[in-house]
C-alpha cells in the first residue's frame, strides 16, 4: 500500500462526510437516519477511491518495431 493510495482515499472520506454532515444539520438537528447516510457517504468515499488505481508516475515506453 503506498501513501499517496490512501491519502487520496482519506481525504475523499472526509470531503463526503463533510459534505453529509453539512447537509444534514441544515434543520439544526442529526438524526438517525442522517447519522447512518454520513457513515455510508464516508465509508464508500474510502472504498471507491482506494480501489481506482492512481495513475502511472511514467509515461509507457514505446520500444522499436513495435510501432504505436
Amino acid at each position: 500500500m503506498r501513501i499517496s493510495s490512501a491519502a487520496k482515499a482519506i481525504v475523499a472520506g472526509l470531503a463526503a462526510g463533510a459534505t453529509a454532515a453539512a447537509t444534514a444539520v441544515q434543520d439544526g438537528t442529526f438524526t438517525s437516519g442522517e447519522t447512518v447516510t454520513t457513515v455510508l457517504a464516508i465509508l464508500g468515499a474510502l472504498g471507491i477511491t482506494y480501489a481506482v488505481p492512481n495513475r502511472p508516475s511514467d509515461p509507457p515506453r514505446i520500444t522499436p518495431g513495435q510501432g504505436l
